[in-house]
């Protein structure tokens, strides 16, 4: 069966070209955006039409659990029978992918570089994951039971989306008047909400630039103090599904390495998206290995 293979720099390209003068002229970021956006609908458009080829082959009682979300959109018919043409299902597709590339790559690049700063929570990370792989059998994949086990993980990755949030806010516009805090706010008004205003609050987290995973024990924070995802009818609907490529990509690095940053001293920035001042290179050291890769 193909494998859903997407270039990261055509991801790259489109990202750079959210937040550039919006000028479609050749050279141009906004134009190699555009250029880039096109290519991967068609790549994805390429990668649909072979996966309908292989599903038709299917034995008509063949069980269809497990679908993943390309062959459930492909299968899926609305109430006067048709599907969706492959065009949209890739348009669909391309929606997921975009949205998903930024925050998650940043969030895992900030949990590398929590992990190198601080030696104590990766030993705590890697006894862990140790756990979880010596109850494996040789050559065994993780699945849901060994994700629901990663406790400490979850909390060091919540600890750091709460400290590094892969988006600084975001704008809302107010649907009707109202007043807060003395001052009226007309329907119609553009307003920026950060994060930062309950992420670092020190009424919900104490010592707020201190990390720590414990503030996650238990019930963790008051709802809607910790809001990486969003809240309420709005909250981001891949949450699961980035907890589980997280811990699934903790799990797998911690177990075979330790590293170090080059730059001791780099930081991150949002800009507007959360990026490492210096692309964040590392040394790597394979455990039982004296030698670095």
């Amino acid at each position: 069966m193909e494998k859903m293979m997407i270039k990261g720099s055509r991801l790259t390209r489109l990202q750079r070209g959210f937040t550039s003068l919006p000028i479609d002229l050749p050279g141009t970021q906004f134009n190699r955006a555009i250029r880039g956006s096109r290519q991967l609908r068609e790549e994805i458009k390429n990668i649909v039409t072979q996966r309908r080829i292989h599903l038709s082959t299917r034995k008509v009682d063949e069980d269809v659990d497990g679908l993943d979300i390309l062959s459930s959109l492909i299968m899926d018919t609305s109430s006067d029978g048709q599907g969706l043409s492959d065009s949209e299902i890739a348009s669909k597709l391309y929606g997921v992918i975009v949205s998903g590339y930024d925050t998650f790559s940043s969030t895992l690049a900030a949990i590398v570089m929590c992990l190198a700063e601080l030696p104590h929570v990766y030993d705590a990370v890697l006894k862990e994951q140790r756990q979880i792989a010596e109850s494996k059998a040789a050559g065994e994949l993780l699945n849901w039971a060994d994700i629901q086990k990663m406790k400490y993980s979850w909390s060091v990755a919540c600890e750091v989306m709460r400290l590094l949030p892969p988006n600084s806010g975001t704008f809302r516009e107010a649907t009707s008047d109202f007043v807060y805090e003395g001052y009226l706010i007309p329907k119609g008004m553009k307003l920026k909400w950060s994060v930062h205003s309950t992420h670092k609050n020190p009424e919900h987290f104490p010592d707020p630039e201190k990390f720590d995973p414990s503030r996650f024990d238990g019930q963790g924070p008051p709802p809607y103090s910790f809001v990486p995802f969003g809240g309420g009818p709005r909250m981001c609907p891949g949450k699961e599904y980035s907890r589980l490529k997280m811990l699934v990509f903790m799990h797998n690095v911690v177990t075979r390495y330790r590293w170090e940053k080059v730059f001791p001293d780099e930081k991150f920035v949002w800009n507007p998206a959360l990026v490492s001042t210096k692309g964040l290179p590392i040394r790597v050291f394979p455990h039982n290995k004296s030698q670095s890769n």
